[in-house]
Formats: C-alpha cells, structure tokens, sequence
C-alpha cells in the first residue's frame, strides 16, 4: 500500500499545478498531478494540455530591474521554474514584455512534466474535497474550480467564495488585416524579448472614427448571466464595453492610448487613438487585440471590431468571451504557509488564491510546491521574505492586505504583483547630484527595491 505521507497530491494542471509538481519533484517527493481535462472540459479552455493560456499570450514587462513582474520573471528564473523556462524557450517578438506562443508553450510544460521520473499525471475531476488519506495536497484549480469542489471548500470554512468576471480577448487572421493603413511599431520603439522594435501591429482612429466606435461599442448587445450579475468585474481584465462605460476617454487612456507612436503613412498627424495587436503564435499567423476583452455578443463583435480602420475585412480565429472566475477570501482562510485553517492538509496556490496574472499564477505554485515539499522531507522551510515579489505577493493573500469590514463587506480582490506590495526602501543620491530630477528618485528606488529582492531571495533559496 502506497505510503500517502511521502506523496504529494496536486489538483489542477494549470501554470500553478505545473509549476508547483516540478518544483516539488526536483526536491525529490513523489508527486501525482490530476487533472480534470480532456474527462471534464471547462467554458474557457481550448485543450487538454497542462498550463494552457486562456486569456492573452502576454506574460508582461520582463524587465527585472524597473518593473515588479519583470522581476518575478527572474526571481522565477533563480527558482529552477518550469513556467518560465518554458517561456523562454516559447517567446515572440512583443516590444518589453515577455509574450509567448501559447501552443508551443504549453506542449513543451506537458512534455517535461510527463518526462519527470517523480510526476504521476493522472486525468480526471477531483470531485469535491480530497479524500481524506491524502495526506498533502494542493488545490491548484485555477479561477475556473469545478463547482464540486468549490462546495466542498465552502462546506468546509463555512465562508463564501469571492467570484469576479475575467473576459478574453479576439484573435485575428494577419492575412486579412490591411498593411496599407497598418503599420508595425513598439511603443516608444522599445525592443522586447527577441524582438525589434516593430512588434505590435497599429490601427489608427481619428476622432470621428473613435467616437463612432464608442457609440457602437456603448450599443452592443452583451452576453448576460442572470446568476452572475452581482458578481464584480478586476478592473485589471475589465471588457472593453465596460471600460467604455466608465467614460468616453477612458480607452484613450488606457489600451487604445495613442502614445509612443509615429504612423509612417501620415507621420504629420497624430492619431486619435490607437488599437493594438500583439503576435499570438510563432508563425506570426494569428494576432491578438491588446486590451480588447470583450462580452459583447458574437453576432456583434466582428460587426464593430471591423469598424477600426485596417480590421475592415479582418478574419477571427477566436472571437471574445467571458468567464466567470472563483477565488478565495485569502487573508481569512489562509495560513502563511499557504496552508487552510480549517484543515491544514491542504494548501492552495494560483489565482484561486486571489492573485491575478499568469506570472503571479505561476510563482505562487513555485512558493507553494517547495513549501508542501520541505514539509513531506521533513525541514522546516519559511515563505519567501517579503521583499522579494514572491514573498510580496504571498504576503498581500495571507495577511498584508486591509479589508474594509465596514457593513460587513469584505474588499479583498485579485491582485498583480506591483512594488507597491513590497516593503519601503530608502535611496540616497548618486554622488555629486544635488537633487532629484523628475522619475529619476522613483526609478532609483525601483532598482533599489529589485537588487534587494534578489539579494534576499538568494538566501531563502
């Protein structure tokens, strides 16, 4: 009979489930990953690969030493991580950020997860709580938890799981874009990751164009869920209708801001706005629309999508969608070992937790791996310190965070990793500069703040 003591259960194949069954297995614990797909398929999920990319193929800003997930990135890196090794065997051009070929991705993670002597994958649903000889587990279900499972959670800590929408994104045909209107060009024309400079394909808006998009956009049928309409939206993957909504000149300051950006056949002239598109795969046959998370219905979206100029016949290899995603009321549930109050047998890692974003995702199912693993080795290992981005962000879930209990109402959301999460760092000036001069005290502290992380996370490590 199996010795349940010395095996590590793991219930999810998404980036956190990955990442947290590789990060275990190379500490040597024998760990079985189960997961539910192709035996039970989800709304959002296209195929049964492990960590497949439902929403964009971005994993953001790689650069460690201004930008907090740029430093998760490396903080990752140092940490053996199966995520971003994959990544960076899989990226695109994509200006700073770190994108990535969503197929290709996720079949080099199932192909070392199913190569690894220590990791049993086995298909099907964990239908509600964990049997109970399973002495070590990690719930690692995503924000898309079988409806089993979320009950069984709740029957269990007798609190309410949070719920919020998270909307994806269109993509589209590069064949049938128009290159007589769009041009290729990074913001600022800052080359990313393997890229040039040119990596985001532009359409620009005058401001007719732009103000008749808002209206159809204003007017479009939407997708309803009856059941769901209390549910609030993260406002870091709202749709586009509702960004909308909240103001005329909102998507001028947000996804379609037409800064950083000179168009090459009218350079004399300044776009109103501007839609960009971001490569989805390596043959540079699929673009997605940055920012352009949708619940419009589909009947309508091709309709007002072709009215930005250079989409006119554009061609959809997926059209927008929504999803409804579950997550945890963390800092009541939740231990600093990542580990539930209520029954300490179980930890929880990914974006059930309440963090948002693939990288956040990921890096939690690293911390959260390591520390299930030490545990079944029999040594005491601690959550990263704090001033590290994955301890930040395990500190935010388990404790950092400040909910306001006014009427009862708890405000804890999902959140992105950002050195707002990290403790305050103190810079002196360089020598022979007598004050500051505009960003340059901020971004000072950013780099401050990175080379501390890293310093730390050596010793955690």
């Amino acid at each position: 009979m199996t010795d349940q003591s010395k095996i590590l259960h793991i219930v999810g194949g998404g980036l956190a489930g990955s990442e947290a069954a590789w990060q275990a297995a190379e500490l040597g614990v024998q760990v079985v990953l189960h997961e539910m797909r192709p035996v039970r398929e989800t709304d959002a999920h296209q195929t049964d690969g492990l960590a497949e990319l439902v929403c964009s193929n971005s994993f953001r800003s790689d650069d460690y030493e201004n930008n907090a997930v740029g430093l998760l990135h490396e903080e990752m890196r140092r940490c053996n991580s199966v995520i971003m090794a994959a990544a960076d065997k899989a990226k695109l051009p994509a200006g700073g950020a770190l994108a990535v070929d969503r197929d290709v991705f996720s079949e080099d993670v199932t192909a070392r997860l199913e190569a690894h002597q220590n990791i049993t994958i086995e298909r099907g649903e964990v239908d509600g709580l964990p049997p109970k000889e399973w002495q070590h587990v990690i719930i690692a279900t995503g924000p898309l938890t079988s409806e089993a499972l979320a009950h069984g959670i709740q029957s269990l800590t007798g609190e309410d799981s949070l719920s919020f929408f998270d909307a994806i994104a269109p993509i589209i045909h590069k064949e049938s874009i128009n290159f007589d209107v769009v041009w290729a060009q990074s913001r600022y024309d800052k080359a990313g990751p393997g890229g040039t400079g040119a990596d985001y394909l532009n359409c620009p808006m005058d401001e007719e164009q732009y103000n008749a998009f808002i209206d159809a956009l204003l007017a479009g049928d939407k997708t309803e869920f009856k059941e769901w309409e209390n549910v609030p939206y993260f406002d870091g993957c709202l749709p586009i209708e509702v960004m909308a909504e909240r103001g005329r000149e909102t998507l001028r300051f947000g996804p379609m801001k037409p800064v950083g950006l000179t168009n090459p056949n009218n350079p004399e002239v300044k776009p109103h706005a501007i839609v960009q598109l971001r490569q989805d795969n390596a043959l540079g046959t699929l673009w997605n629309m940055v920012g352009f998370q949708t619940k419009l219905k589909y009947g309508v979206q091709a309709e007002i999508f072709r009215m930005i100029p250079g989409l006119e016949d554009a061609k959809f290899a997926r059209l927008g969608g929504l999803h409804r995603n579950t997550f945890l009321n963390s800092p009541a549930l939740l231990d600093g070992q990542m580990r539930l109050k209520a029954d300490p047998r179980m930890r929880f890692a990914g974006q059930v937790t309440g963090v948002e974003g693939y990288v956040e995702s990921a890096g939690l199912g690293l911390v959260v791996g390591r520390l299930a693993a030490n545990e079944i080795l029999g040594n005491q290992l601690d959550a990263p310190p704090k001033t590290t981005a994955l301890g930040a962000l395990v500190n935010h879930i388990t404790g950092g965070h400040l909910a306001d209990e006014t009427n009862g109402i708890k405000s804890f959301q999902p959140m992105n990793v950002n050195f707002g999460l990290f403790p305050p760092i103190e810079v002196t000036k360089p020598e022979g500069v007598k004050r500051w001069r505009g960003p340059d005290r901020g971004k000072a502290k950013k780099r401050a703040t990175s080379a501390r992380a890293l310093e730390h996370l050596e010793q955690w490590r």
